[in-house]
């Protein structure tokens, strides 16, 4: 797969560089250099169907718009990949606790009802598989 982003990079740079290059010429244009434009101008129209190419290998990856976004405004794309890796981590955190929670309510839950309904959590906890209140 690294090959295939690689070729695609390599593409992509020299048809910036032709463009680059193509500028400069149409910049400065003098009738004697019609001939070395057109020639830019196939270049360039072979480099945008190499880049075609590469696009048709990697039709299958899928990139969230949010890095997109990030990338209009400037920022680090691998800034997307870092916090969205840190919103899961902190989410991961709050369930943690959650379910912590639960687990300490459940017990003491058991527990209260045990001395409550002592008969009947006996009964519980032989159908759940769980130790006899003590």
């Amino acid at each position: 797969m690294a090959e295939k982003f690689d070729n695609l990079e390599e593409h992509l740079e020299k048809f910036i560089e032709n463009i680059r290059q193509l500028g400069i010429i149409v910049s400065d244009f003098q009738p004697s250099s019609q001939a070395g434009l057109n020639q830019k101008l196939n270049f360039m129209i072979s480099g945008l169907q190499d880049i075609e190419k590469c696009r048709q290998q990697l039709h299958e990856i899928n990139v969230p718009l949010e890095v997109f976004e990030y990338i209009d405004q400037g920022r680090n794309p691998q800034l997307y990949t870092k916090e969205c890796l840190e919103r899961a981590l902190a989410r991961n955190e709050q369930v943690k606790g959650k379910i912590d929670t639960m687990t300490k309510f459940k017990s003491l839950l058991i527990s209260e009802l045990g001395k409550v309904f002592p008969e009947e959590m006996v009964k519980y906890k032989a159908i759940h598989g769980e130790d006899a209140p003590s």
